[in-house]
């Protein structure tokens, strides 16, 4: 069964918010299933936006996946697969413990990621995995995402249940990431894939790939968000949505998108090619 979303619009500029509970007897807890991640930071974003993308369940059948999405529209896939164990992995005591001295290749988050930093996984978290400043430059982010080690990683990528549908004579390449509120990757393209968050909540932006969208390649999509988002005319609103744990978005051939993370999130894409 086709789930179609309720289009809501709203631009409003985001806005961090503490993101534990208030409970009666006073004491603060951190909201649950979220692996510990949000524990050592208090703020997250409030404004998902609007959802006009299509969003599916188990009935989508592979035919019809080929035939409406795989090389025409972006698509939300949920309950594909059971990511159950691999989220159990990726919570923070957990990587900390099995990964923690190991060494991690940061990029920069502009549109073309020059700048590569190497440093143990553990001083990123403990360090850099803050939320990003409304005014900060790409060029100044360091970012987690791609460029892991296959060899250290593959005893956790292993786990990782992949989607079921790949395109014709491609194969699947993962890259995982983990970043703090606020951070992303702003506007580019590349080949096809698919996008699912483990922990936290991340907006997409996307736009076909001959609507190449206005964007400055070293300000953040934190900042498009504020400056040039709100003011954009009808035509050229991009499609978007914020996906969950357990929600996986597909993205066509080189088609334009851009993330934000609302959350400290944790997340892994499938590339094919």
């Amino acid at each position: 069964m086709e789930c179609k979303p309720v289009i809501l619009v709203v631009y409003v500029l985001s806005f961090w918010l503490p993101s534990t509970l208030e409970c009666p007897d006073g004491e603060e807890k951190v909201s649950s299933n979220d692996g510990g991640w949000s524990s050592g930071s208090l703020l997250s974003l409030t404004d998902e936006g609007p959802c006009n993308i299509d969003i599916w369940d188990k009935s989508l059948t592979y035919s019809q996946f080929i035939k409406q999405y795989a090389y025409s529209k972006p698509v939300i896939l949920r309950g594909l697969s059971d990511n159950t164990k691999f989220q159990f992995l990726c919570s923070k005591a957990n990587l900390l413990q099995d990964y923690g001295g190991h060494l991690v290749r940061l990029s920069t988050a502009n549109t073309y990621s020059y700048r590569k930093v190497d440093i143990p996984f553990q001083e990123y978290v403990e360090h850099l995995l803050k939320p990003q400043s409304l005014d900060t430059l790409g060029s100044d982010t360091l970012y987690f995402f791609g460029d892991n080690n296959f060899t250290e990683w593959q005893s956790l990528f292993e786990h990782y249940q992949a989607p079921r549908y790949v395109l014709p004579y491609t194969s699947g390449a993962y890259s995982f990431g983990i970043a703090g509120p606020g951070t992303g990757v702003p506007f580019h393209w590349h080949g096809p894939g698919y996008s699912e968050v483990i922990y936290g909540r991340k907006r997409w932006f996307l736009y076909p790939p001959d609507k190449e969208p206005h964007f400055h390649p070293n300000h953040t999509t934190l900042s498009w968000v504020r400056d040039t988002y709100p003011s954009l005319p009808t035509e050229e609103r991009p499609m978007e949505c914020t996906i969950r744990p357990g929600e996986v978005l597909y993205f066509p051939d080189r088609w334009w998108h851009a993330t934000l993370n609302l959350d400290t999130s944790v997340f892994i894409s499938t590339f094919l090619g």
